[in-house]
């Protein structure tokens, strides 16, 4: 089989597509035909090097760890679950023509593969900072960074619970925003007063890393109101760090059920071949996502 993997740490130049061995599915896990695999920030982060020191990684090593495709062997003990679903979750090594996923769903009814690879990993993160800032109904929780896939999960969700929700991002994201019903502002200079204007905040998260821990900060008042998913020097102000993922299984089943309702829906911006890897993560590192972006086996 085909996939995408790296022997060495650096940018995206040290991607390769090569053959390798078939994975199989151990106790607990199935095996997909996978069809496309998300693209998050923490595939080009663990190319880069960028957690070896709390993270180690094995080299050589594939990429990935979510993916949609349908379920073509299953591990010892594996039940719910028949060759030829198709699933939706995360694993190991998913650009790939095959993948071992440890925790899935079935893909709920009218989501494409390549839509579906887009959920795994950023509703699990988004539910997991919305519970770790500790907003509740009726208070206001700020979103930096929040048109990408964890924005727009977040966004949706924090809605839904009753909570009001204040984006920025770029000037061409903020119809987007207010499609998610948040009240959007651009980020850059002066951000800090136009966030003020639109009323008080609670909590607030960092999803990019640009540098405004100490300013979420100001704004909430309270370095434990503030949680970052990309910004690894936010505990020297006094500001959670949230790396570890948490109950994957249980955010599927989340996702499912807020996508039947017609709750959350993250579009998919770009897509690209398992050949274009290089690309996709260029492109991830530059920002400025609508949504989500997939490579399509």
């Amino acid at each position: 089989m085909k996939r995408v993997s790296f022997a060495e740490f650096g940018g995206p130049d040290v991607l390769r597509l090569e053959g390798a061995e078939e994975p199989h599915a151990g106790p607990g896990q199935i095996r997909v035909a996978v069809r496309a695999a998300g693209v998050n920030p923490v595939d080009w982060r663990i190319r880069e090097g960028q957690f070896q020191k709390v993270r180690p990684v094995v080299l050589p090593a594939g990429v990935g760890q979510d993916a949609s495709g349908v379920v073509d062997e299953a591990g010892e003990g594996v039940e719910g679950v028949e060759v030829g679903d198709h699933v939706f979750g995360r694993g190991s090594s998913t650009y790939a023509e095959f993948a071992v996923l440890s925790a899935w769903a079935r893909m709920p009814e009218g989501l494409t593969f390549e839509e579906a690879a887009g959920y795994p990993s950023v509703v699990e993160t988004a539910l997991r900072i919305i519970r770790q800032a500790g907003v509740r109904p009726g208070q206001t929780l700020l979103v930096s960074g929040a048109s990408g896939g964890v924005g727009s999960a977040v966004l949706q969700i924090a809605r839904d619970r009753g909570i009001t929700v204040i984006g920025t991002a770029g000037a061409a994201n903020q119809d987007y925003l207010r499609s998610l019903g948040a009240l959007a502002t651009t980020y850059g200079e002066g951000w800090v007063e136009r966030v003020r204007q639109l009323g008080r905040v609670d909590a607030a998260l960092d999803l990019t890393g640009s540098g405004v821990i100490r300013e979420l900060v100001g704004l909430t008042g309270d370095p434990r109101k503030v949680i970052s998913i990309a910004d690894l020097g936010a505990p020297e102000h006094g500001v959670r760090y949230s790396g570890v993922t948490g109950n994957v299984p249980e955010a599927l089943a989340e996702a499912v059920g807020l996508i039947a309702r017609g709750k959350l829906h993250i579009p998919v911006e770009n897509s690209y071949t398992l050949a274009e890897a290089a690309a996709a993560h260029i492109d991830s590192r530059a920002g400025h996502t609508r949504g989500r972006r997939v490579i399509v086996v």
